[in-house]
């Protein structure tokens, strides 16, 4: 019955057989007396969780013991080299025969619902990235952590959650691993034990495997967002205010040198590519990433991307290298997508002679660590150069620093926007024009605040007008406590 994706004499179905699958014994819950009255807030215990009730257990076990006959059943019965040119309704069609007349083979019923559900997880088997396929499609989430094959965590507004999604075993996340890593012609194994990737789409892969990762192979994925958030979407979300949209976009069109600032999942990426949305049409940008994950509006982007070294340990590109290439290639901006090293030389070096306008972000809890950290980058890169003069190339070449945080309730704000000003002696003069005020915390742990301007005149106001950026000297009011 089966049509040209059959293998010509495919080998037989393998047999039943299965063995029914062991429960482990429930634990009954004791109960406890009463807690004395304590200061301390009480912490939810085991919040992560996933509590499916024994019914639900024993049959997604069943269905997963199946699922793993019926791939077995397809690897025997499909022509895999076929399947590069069939058309994914064909593909469906071909695994929906196959199932049934597998399952019809080892007498297994399936109600209709069972049916649909195994053939998706075939179909995505074969042809995309197993059980974290239908995370990918869903839209709520937004990463994807991966702690060994029973483990999988997803982040959804900001709070991680354990899913009831699973892999088989470490050999099946391992599969699933490679597929992903030799798609983007890298590679991962006990002498190469992690790597970065990109997805199909453009989401952000990392993996690490044993024997560095010790309890399973441990993967993250930052789902690449496919509607790309303007700034009016982040003034709305709440992410900053139309003071500062304003002042932004006045400093990005008069070409001030900027770096972004923030922690792991702060949002670093996201108002990178919002501030882009204020460059001209007429400009020509280059982008410099490890791992390409800005979308810059714009129509004249040339996007380059590092790469690792090869087997052999040869065919290295660093950003420093893409960097200092960019440099030859007429741009008007460079933006690279994170300085976290010895390329933060050229990148100075790029926004003081000619390129302003660039930007950058980098990993920083304040405006001053931001400083701090670039004057650590410079050392690293193993330059001899007085405090002073480093300090001094710093203040001459970065005009803003803005600052994004992950607050505690999971959202993300701008909490700090900085201007630096010059030298005063050996240290570098910086003043705050905006910030994030909090003043509380909600029952349910929001976070209670508001944005408001510090009462400090920007240093920039005068470049700002010759530039046709006239700004209302009431943005820079802070807001009055009623």
């Amino acid at each position: 019955m089966f049509s040209k994706y059959k293998k010509p004499g495919g080998a037989a179905t393998p047999a039943p057989g299965n063995p029914k699958p062991t429960m482990s014994a429930v634990t009954a819950l004791v109960a406890e007396d009463a807690p004395r009255k304590s200061l301390m807030k009480s912490m939810p215990t085991r919040a992560a969780e996933v509590a499916p009730g024994d019914r639900d257990k024993k049959r997604k076990e069943r269905l997963g013991e199946i699922k793993l006959e019926l791939h077995k059943a397809l690897l025997d019965n499909l022509n895999l080299a076929a399947l590069e040119n069939a058309s994914e309704n064909d593909l469906r069609n071909e695994i929906n025969a196959i199932t049934n007349e597998t399952l019809d083979e080892m007498g297994i019923v399936l109600n209709r619902d069972e049916r649909v559900t195994l053939s998706q997880d075939l179909f995505f088997e074969v042809k995309g990235l197993g059980p974290l396929e239908t995370l990918l499609k869903d839209d709520t989430v937004n990463d994807i952590l991966v702690n060994g094959p029973q483990q999988i965590f997803v982040e959804r507004d900001g709070k991680l959650e354990l899913t009831d999604i699973t892999f088989k075993d470490e050999k099946h996340l391992l599969r699933i691993i490679d597929k992903i890593v030799s798609a983007v012609g890298r590679r991962v194994d006990e002498s190469n034990p992690y790597v970065d990737a990109r997805l199909a789409d453009g989401s952000r892969f990392n993996a690490m495997v044993g024997p560095i990762a010790v309890d399973g192979s441990l993967v993250s994925i930052r789902k690449f967002k496919k509607d790309k958030l303007g700034i009016d979407d982040l003034v709305r979300f709440g992410a900053f205010s139309e003071e500062m949209a304003a002042y932004l976009q006045a400093a990005v069109a008069t070409r001030l040198n900027i770096i972004v600032s923030g922690g792991t999942g702060s949002g670093k990426t996201t108002t990178l590519n919002a501030l882009s949305s204020f460059i001209d049409n007429d400009e020509r940008i280059l982008t410099i990433e490890d791992t390409a994950e800005l979308q810059l509006q714009q129509i004249h982007v040339g996007r380059m991307e590092s790469r690792p070294p090869n087997v052999e340990g040869k065919g290295a590109v660093s950003q420093r290298d893409c960097l200092k290439n960019a440099l030859r290639m007429r741009p008007d901006r460079i933006i690279v997508g994170e300085t976290r090293g010895e390329e933060v030389i050229d990148m100075l070096q790029a926004m003081n002679t000619g390129h302003d306008g660039s930007m950058t972000t980098i990993h920083a809890n304040s405006a001053r660590d931001g400083v701090s950290r670039l004057e650590n980058m410079i050392a690293m890169a193993g330059i001899e150069m007085p405090i002073k003069a480093m300090r001094s190339q710093i203040s001459s070449a970065v005009n803003l620093i803005v600052q994004a945080s992950r607050l505690q309730d999971g959202s993300r704000r701008m909490t700090s926007i900085t201007e630096i000003t010059g030298m005063e002696g050996d240290v570098i003069s910086m003043q705050e024009i905006f910030k994030f005020q909090r003043v509380g915390l909600t029952p349910e742990n929001k976070i209670i605040g508001h944005f408001t301007a510090t009462g400090v005149r920007s240093h920039f106001s005068d470049r700002f007008k010759l530039w046709g950026y006239d700004l209302p000297p009431q943005i820079f009011e802070p807001l009055v406590a009623e």
